[in-house]
């Protein structure tokens, strides 16, 4: 296996262990968007600090204004709405429905992004092969969250 791809996996396995902690801190703080907050403020301590001891590169005033205004603001808009749905919903659903429904929700829409080519991003059509895929990723996520279990 491609060391990228368990990289990839572990990345993965990272994001369910600190939604959970970041739910269970929302819970005992009595509110999950003091949760998000809390996260995302450490977060950003963490990231600039690995910014400034590992990168020797910035961008010049010039690739600064480049970048579109909606780059600036959307991205992290997303990302706060999406954890904090993560830390809100994980307490009353579970994290296994939460991943399953959140993990189905990321690669279908990554899939049209990539076949629109959206965000100047490679266009990779989605073909037949990728419907059946994407189906069983349905389907999968349905079993996943069924009540009705042969394994009780």
């Amino acid at each position: 296996m491609n060391i990228l791809y368990l990289l990839a996996f572990t990345a993965g396995a990272a994001i369910a262990v600190q939604a959970t902690m970041n739910a269970q801190l929302g819970v005992l703080l009595k509110n999950s968007m003091l949760g998000t907050s809390i996260a995302f403020l450490v977060a950003f301590i963490f990231t600039v600090s690995a910014m400034f001891s590992n990168s020797n590169q910035y961008p010049n005033i010039i690739d600064i204004k480049a970048v579109p205004t909606y780059l600036w603001f959307t991205g992290g808009m997303l990302s706060a709405f999406g954890v904090g749905v993560f830390y809100y919903l994980i307490p009353k659903i579970g994290v296994g429905s939460m991943m399953s429904f959140a993990l189905a929700g990321q690669i279908l829409f990554a899939m049209l992004i990539s076949h629109f080519g959206w965000f100047n991003f490679p266009e990779k059509p989605i073909n037949f092969e990728k419907l059946v895929g994407a189906a069983l990723l349905i389907i999968s996520v349905l079993l996943i969250n069924s009540e009705s279990g042969y394994a009780h």
